[in-house]
């Protein structure tokens, strides 16, 4: 796709978008999932975020106008007709009690509408769709791992061959659903805000760990806990209804 220029000159004052990559066979240790499991990263989101690594806020008409006349999360089902498909394949929701339509509105309305793309969700979905398809952002490649690997490592190990193999530190966010064992749980890569869509130059993420990980020198992290290490587990939680 062609790079468009920004037309959000009105918008919020933030400094990069984070790319936010879900790892389902962690997350659905954590929650009910529906099934089949995705055994590929889905998309969480890709969110405009200050410089000190606050996330904007959800669009406000009062609070936070971030855009005039934003479209409305009712209003972009029908403009999102054309990728439904990759969207319904890509970017799911995980849980079973929401619909992707009820996932992809809130991510609209918490991070699209004041994003560079207000009024145009189509493009909004589609670059970040592009984003994370492409090899560039493969979260396997960039932490030097592979999909059925059921060895603990060190988080400091995965953020240095991310930086060797992306160019720049990655987010890397955790869960603990047992006692001692972390899985990892979403990688987030950042993108420079510029003048023009969809991001492409990437930078370091201020923050480096998240959630339940947070010292990258003593945690160790799984991509698939062994049954024998983690045993069987299942605590329903709505992790997406909100963020």
């Amino acid at each position: 796709m062609l790079a468009s220029l920004v037309v959000s000159v009105n918008g919020s004052n933030f400094a990069f978008y984070k790319l936010s990559l879900t790892w389902p066979n962690s997350v659905c240790k954590i929650t009910t999932c529906k099934t089949p499991i995705p055994t590929y990263f889905t998309i969480h989101g890709l969110w405009p975020t200050f410089g000190n690594d606050i996330p904007v806020p959800p669009y406000n008409p009062t609070s936070n106008k971030c855009n005039p006349n934003p479209t409305s999360p009712d209003d972009i089902v029908g403009e999102l007709a054309p990728i439904k498909g990759e969207l319904d394949k890509k970017w799911p929701n995980l849980w079973v009690r929401k619909t992707n339509v009820d996932f992809w509105k809130i991510q609209w309305q918490h991070h699209g509408m004041c994003s560079d793309y207000p009024r145009d969700p189509l493009d909004y979905f589609k670059d970040t769709l592009n984003l994370a398809q492409s090899k560039r952002f493969d979260p396997f490649k960039a932490l030097g791992v592979q999909p059925s690997d059921q060895t603990p490592h060190l988080l400091h190990t995965l953020l240095e061959n991310a930086y060797k193999n992306f160019g720049a530190y990655p987010q890397i966010t955790c869960s603990m659903p047992k006692k001692g064992i972390l899985l990892l749980k979403e990688i987030r890569f950042c993108l420079k805000r510029t003048k023009k869509t969809p991001p492409s130059v990437v930078q370091n993420c201020p923050t480096n760990v998240g959630d339940r990980c947070t010292n990258p020198l003593t945690d160790y992290v799984w991509l698939r806990a062994t049954p024998t290490i983690f045993g069987p587990h299942n605590v329903t939680s709505d992790l997406f209804a909100s963020t």
